[in-house]
């Protein structure tokens, strides 16, 4: 591991229950944010790998200082609701954000809002509206919605518009260089006298194409020059410059904010990767032509939501807003659909991949609920046996799983597939405790000490205390490393089951009470022998998502996939 990487977090206790979301308790927030410690006999993750766009290749991760970290992610443009593709952005950064605090790191978040914009002004305008009301607005709901979306709150969360003297005194170091010009209270960035542009994304000037959020200005001195400030318009908000009243450009509003709370050089800079060009290629040459000292050391990018093989955007009005998708799915089944793709990967958005994660999220809080409710019932119970061997290293092999994927450039998608042995191995230790507990009743009166000696080369029989104890280990390292993940919410297994069971009945168009009204007109039809009409209407609700389960209680219902 690098010298300066910090040992891994300690394990945490049986008990854990409660995960860090953006309303965290103190006590959850505390434990992604305490340093490190090491565990005896833990293994100590490997060094973290991310790949870094500027390289093109996976490298080691060693930050500036040793023990902390600098990031900052670009924001949302505050006009509308928010869509999927930027769900997409903020759950990948999330995950590295949570990922580096349980490393031990003490992490600086920087995520922006660029609240001056001309779809900001544009929007206000048509609404009726000054700017600050609009974007102000969305920012709280953009907020609303990433909180439903388990994300920790960045650090700090600037506005463009709370910055625009560090701005200014960006631009006038840029001019001082001699890398822009002034052109009637406008001014722009020359690339000509900046023989380093493009090395982030990799473009030859030549095949540049020119203006990206604006048309092309023909008193550019070269068509790729980009705007720093724009000369005020009658009607749009403006600020005093040394060049006139205006406003910032796109670009410059980053290369401010993170220079102000990050310094010249910190260690990720991340977005989607459409932000390498032009956004973030600008960003990098303001900097640089400001204080050529200024460094990102890992550029970080994810990859697009698409619908039909095209990426998701509002300019082309083929997108769905993270309120439209959680109305029907609960927020934890799009943040795994979302984790469920490596995050530089593109993920191609159904309702299919949406059931699917729905019905593994179902699946992984049943089997908790399951677990806890019987570990409740031996609470009190003063169990000292060891876990047992088989489970231990199912518990071990997770975990060591879990840190070499994660580290290995966040690896979601191979850790979310390992937790399905561990839930596997969760059920059945609860089935035959259950069948060991009957057997155990039955035989209280008539116990017998038989075949000993031809028992000697099999492996024990477990007790009733061994199984409790292997579903404490199961259950407290799933709970842990979805805590980590951003999969564990603070709310009560038993309400979160409850949510899921209601989003699935408004996909199926259905309410509780109607479909109790099938689930008894079936049991009506098979008491009646009417067997193809009890196999219709279980056919019928499974085309809906609703699976019936005939238990010896009754018949009962559960979340599915459609088929």
């Amino acid at each position: 591991m690098a010298e300066n990487t910090p040992e891994p977090a300690a394990a945490l206790l049986s008990s854990l229950t409660v995960a860090e979301d953006t309303t965290a308790t103190p006590a959850a927030t505390a434990l992604l944010s305490a340093p490190a410690t090491a565990v005896v006999g833990t293994p100590s993750p490997p060094p973290l790998q991310l790949f870094n766009s500027m390289t093109k290749k996976k490298e080691p991760f060693v930050p500036r200082v040793e023990g902390k970290v600098g990031m900052y992610v670009c924001g949302v443009t505050p006009y509308d609701f928010s869509h999927v593709g930027h769900a997409r952005a903020y759950v990948a950064f999330d995950v590295l954000y949570r990922y580096l605090k349980f490393l031990g790191y003490e992490v600086e978040y920087v995520r922006n809002f660029t609240d001056i914009d001309d779809k900001i002004i544009k929007r206000a305008n048509q609404n009726g509206e000054t700017v600050t009301s609009l974007s102000s607005r969305f920012i709280a709901e953009f907020l609303a919605d990433v909180a439903e979306l388990q994300c920790l709150p960045p650090t700090h969360e600037p506005r463009v518009t709370e910055h625009i003297d560090n701005i200014i005194d960006l631009i006038k170091e840029i001019i001082k260089n001699d890398k822009a010009y002034v052109v009637d209270g406008d001014v722009y960035f020359s690339v000509d006298n900046f023989p380093e542009y493009l090395s982030l994304s990799g473009r030859i000037l030549d095949h540049n194409r020119a203006g990206s959020r604006v048309a092309v200005d023909t008193r550019k001195r070269n068509p790729a020059d980009f705007a720093l400030w724009k000369a005020a318009k009658e009607g749009e908000p403006s600020w005093e410059s040394p060049w006139g009243d205006g406003r910032p450009g796109w670009h410059i509003e980053c290369s401010a904010m993170s220079a102000h709370y990050l310094g010249h050089v910190f260690d990720i800079h991340g977005g989607g990767k459409d932000l390498i060009f032009p956004h973030h290629e600008n960003e990098l040459a303001q900097s640089r032509a400001a204080y050529p000292e200024s460094e990102v050391k890992c550029w970080m990018h994810n990859g697009f939501i698409n619908i039909d093989d095209q990426k998701m955007s509002k300019s082309v009005n083929n997108f769905f807003t993270i309120r439209d998708i959680i109305t029907l799915y609960h927020p934890l089944a799009l943040r795994f659909f979302l984790m469920r793709t490596h995050y530089k990967s593109d993920a191609n958005h159904s309702d299919k991949a949406l059931e699917i994660a729905s019905d593994r999220v179902y699946y992984i809080y049943q089997t908790l609920y399951d677990c806890d409710e019987v570990l409740s019932l031996h609470r009190e119970e003063n169990i000292s046996v060891p876990v047992p061997a088989e489970e231990q290293k199912l518990v071990d092999d997770h975990n060591k799983a879990f840190l070499e994927s994660m580290s290995d450039d966040l690896r979601t998608t191979d850790v979310l597939d390992g937790f399905m042995e561990l839930l596997k191995a969760i059920n059945g230790n609860l089935n035959d405790l259950k069948k060991l507990q009957q057997k155990l009743e039955q035989q209280k009166k008539k116990q017998q000490q038989q075949k000993k000696q031809q028992q000697k080369q099999q492996r024990p029989q477990k007790q009733p205390e061994d199984h409790i104890q292997a579903l404490n280990a199961l259950g407290a390292e799933i709970k842990h490393k979805l805590s980590i993940l951003g999969l564990m919410t603070p709310s009560p297994l038993a309400a979160v089951l409850k949510q899921l069971k209601e989003k699935a009945l408004k996909r199926a168009g259905l309410t509780e009470e109607s479909l109790q009204e099938q689930i008894e007109q079936r049991i009506a039809a098979r008491n009646n022998k009417q067997f193809d009409v009890s196999d219709q209407i279980r056919k019928e609700l499974a085309g809906k998502g609703i699976a019936l389960m005939d238990e010896p209680t009754g018949t009962v219902w559960r979340p599915c996939e459609r088929e």
